[in-house]
């Protein structure tokens, strides 16, 4: 794998993320309580032997830039790097990037420099495990110019993803981005000869491109002299026909937390018994910024399938499918149901408390007596005491102060502050 070059795609706007994404990018969203999204596929690669790795960053990027810079230091000898490459001006012009090809077009003069014979291409804002060296041997070993990693999805979804026909050897014969006839979503339908592999094989699938790619150097660097701006509805389907197309699948747990839902669900299902993805694989962990915090306190309180980070101090509270992240106050008889807290980036001192009491600020984290269902509760959010949260009966995008409804989640804004006795 030190022949493989990883490039992670960090640049979007995010707008369906809005508003977890109005002061950040995409890829530095808290996930599970003490995560970045971007964690996902930077221990990905590092789990797999891919230690060169480049991510392209965009928008609104001062704190997943801090956390790349915490987070991933690798010994000098070696050889490994997480090197972020922001939108710059060079002398071939200033623009930022326009899509996913554009921005690896626009960074190939930093990729050239380094010796390598595959780019692996990855978004950041994907929750799943994969084994890269399993997906490169594949692509060896099938002499693919480009292989891409091809999850079975059910027909429903497959008018939100690009997909693929494949033949018995998994080449690649079709691509169609989000087809929306119906006809030609039939026509896409996993035969019955590559169905029997599948773990489940009780319902009709299509093969939907993950946006994970693997390209011979030199294939990449040839199309990258052209214009295209998107791998997935430009330079994909201009390469078939041409270059030899080959699907690698991946027929495990994959998400991608594109939305407020998905972003919500997602969390929410770690809470489960017996999650899908597994953060608790010592085979594969999943690697973060270590913060050096304390043991949660948790006082007299209920809690039922909730996952509490580091940090936390819980008092006479009743907690029900929670997702709690780190530095969290929850204070007494304070009722959460379907909720994800992302936590505080730090401790308030005792003379910041005072300095809050005085002005009539709540503190960080949520005060007593409040009854907070199915939310998003963004960094640093101050929720005063005997508050009401609830996005029932408010229409998709309603906003008042802090609070902002999308997906059917009520979501406290990151630093938002919603006083005493609010009831929504």
């Amino acid at each position: 794998m030190k022949n493989v070059i990883s490039i992670i795609m960090g640049g979007g706007r995010g707008t369906r993320l809005y508003p977890l994404t109005k002061a950040r990018c995409k890829p530095a969203v808290s996930l599970a309580g003490k995560y970045r999204l971007v964690d996902i596929p930077i221990s990905n690669c590092i789990n797999s032997g891919c230690k060169r790795i480049y991510l392209l960053t965009q928008f609104n990027t001062a704190s997943l830039h801090r956390h790349i810079q915490q987070t991933y230091k690798f010994d000098p000898f070696g050889g490994g790097f997480v090197d972020i490459l922001a939108a710059e001006q060079t002398d071939a012009g200033g623009n930022w990037y326009q899509g996913t090809a554009d921005a690896v077009r626009k960074n190939m003069h930093h990729f050239s420099s380094v010796d390598s014979e595959y780019y692996l291409i990855l978004s950041g804002d994907q929750l799943y495990q994969m084994d890269f060296k399993k997906l490169v041997d594949a692509h060896k070993a099938s002499g693919a110019d480009v292989t891409i990693a091809a999850k079975p999805m059910p027909t429903s979804v497959a008018s939100e993803l690009g997909i693929m026909r494949v033949d018995g050897s998994l080449n690649i014969t079709e691509f169609v981005e989000k087809p929306k006839d119906e006809n030609v979503i039939k026509s896409l339908i996993i035969p019955e000869d590559l169905k029997k592999n599948l773990k489940d094989k009780s319902k009709d699938y299509c093969l939907a491109s993950m946006g994970i790619y693997v390209f011979s150097a030199k294939v990449l660097e040839e199309k990258m002299r052209g214009t295209e701006i998107d791998f997935g509805k430009e330079v994909i389907p201009g390469l078939l026909g041409q270059k030899k197309l080959c699907a690698y699948i991946f027929d495990d747990y994959w998400e991608d937390i594109g939305t407020i839902d998905a972003f919500f669900e997602a969390n929410l299902a770690l809470t489960d018994d017996n999650p899908e993805f597994d953060f608790y694989n010592q085979e594969k962990p999943i690697y973060t910024h270590t913060r050096y915090l304390p043991s949660s306190k948790i006082y007299d309180s209920s809690m039922d399938h909730t996952n509490v980070a580091e940090g936390c101090v819980v008092k006479k509270a009743k907690l029900k499918r929670c997702m709690i992240g780190v530095r969290s106050v929850i204070r007494e008889n304070t009722s959460l149901e379907n909720v994800v807290m992302m936590g505080a980036d730090a401790f308030e001192s005792e003379e910041e408390k005072l300095a809050d009491d005085k002005c009539g600020k709540p503190r960080i984290g949520i005060g007593k007596n409040c009854k907070i269902k199915n939310a998003i509760i963004d960094k640093n959010a101050r929720i005063g005491d005997n508050v009401e949260l609830s996005p029932e009966g408010k229409p998709d995008k309603w906003e008042e102060g802090s609070l902002y409804v999308r997906d059917g989640v009520i979501i406290v804004m990151k630093n938002g502050v919603v006083p005493s006795n609010t009831k929504i």
